[in-house]
């Protein structure tokens, strides 16, 4: 047990002050991840500034129909919220889909972008791991790397991002509001918010210290008919994703209008799957093109020794999310 100091604030000027203040102090919200990564002495934070009673819960459209999620609002709450399950149906599935019933009403919205991998070899502190501590290694490079990336990762880490709402958020162009130092706001496009590994693994978001997460915006759109996440997984509850998909589409006729893919488990980040995008936007959504557009996107996937399977898995996975998507679901 490592002693570090509790302050509680009631206001987010506060929050920012604290923590910007001290460079090895943290946010606390839900908890459900960082007091883990305590208690396996991976995260070491001498301060926590507990910001639960801050008034950013709250879950209401804003100007031009953009829905704004306070980022201290419940995952349980936000998925099951009217404006959610009615608009954004894509986001309830990908919340529901993670964790377990417990964790989701605990952890927060803002707490879940910010969680960590899963990684066993950053969890490990016995293991080289340059997340963990810069410039020691990776042990997943060469090691038991069946969970781990097989887009965009680098020969300083092949660790994948966990969570299953990003994945959705990323899929709907979210933005995200973050509060400075300042007293000004600054807004993140979700696919400038996480970082690929590169040479700085340890750095898994554009956040700069003391900022914190007031909001998360979707912006107005006519996906809420078709949409759909697909998970798969080891077992069918609480685990982490060997490959998910989160699709949100427009038809017009039997055309593809406009399509949204990501891809979760294979990135060091939600990963966009842009070239599948291009692939079958404005084109019939006939079986032969949305094997093409899968294909066109896995082509460049570079799997690892013990992860080949997810190439296929991806390929799979995305033809099948976006035929349940097409087919359609109601809001």
């Amino acid at each position: 047990m490592r002693p570090f100091n509790y302050t509680s604030v009631n206001n987010a000027g506060a929050a920012v002050q604290t923590v910007s203040a001290n460079a090895n102090s943290q946010f606390l919200a839900g908890g459900t991840n960082l007091v883990d990564l305590m208690k396996e002495d991976v995260a070491r934070p001498d301060e926590l500034v507990d910001i639960t009673r801050l008034n950013l819960t709250q879950i209401r459209t804003v100007a031009n129909g953009i829905l704004s999620i306070g980022a201290l609002a419940k995952n349980s709450d936000t998925a099951n919220h009217p404006l959610v399950r009615q608009n954004y149906p894509l986001l309830t599935q990908a919340i529901l889909a993670g964790a377990s019933g417990q964790i989701r009403n605990m952890a927060t919205n803002g707490g879940n972008l910010n969680q960590r991998t899963r990684c066993p070899y950053f969890y490990d502190t016995a293991m080289p791991c340059n997340k963990r501590e810069p410039n020691s290694g990776c042990g997943a490079l060469e090691g038991i790397n069946r969970n781990h990336a097989i887009f965009g990762w680098s020969e300083h880490c092949v660790a994948t991002y966990p969570s299953d709402m990003a994945i959705a958020l990323a899929a709907l162009d979210a933005v995200v509001k973050v509060q400075r130092k300042d007293g000004t706001e600054r807004s993140i496009l979700f696919a400038d918010y996480h970082r690929l590994p590169g040479n700085h693994p340890e750095q898994d978001n554009t956040l700069e210290h003391g900022e914190l997460i007031a909001a998360i915006e979707l912006p107005k759109n006519n996906f809420a008919n078709h949409s759909h996440y697909l998970k798969v997984r080891d077992r069918t509850s609480y685990a982490f994703a060997l490959v998910s998909v989160a699709v949100a589409l427009e038809t017009e006729g039997d055309r593809v209008k406009q399509v949204r893919i990501a891809l979760g488990g294979v990135a060091h980040k939600p990963w966009r799957a842009l070239e599948a995008e291009k692939a079958i936007v404005g084109k019939s959504a006939t079986e032969a093109n949305l094997q093409t557009a899968a294909a066109a996107e896995i082509k460049n996937a570079k799997p690892l020794e013990y992860n080949k399977f997810k190439v296929e898995l991806a390929r799979r996975g995305i033809v099948r999310a976006l035929q349940i998507a097409i087919d359609g679901n109601p809001a």
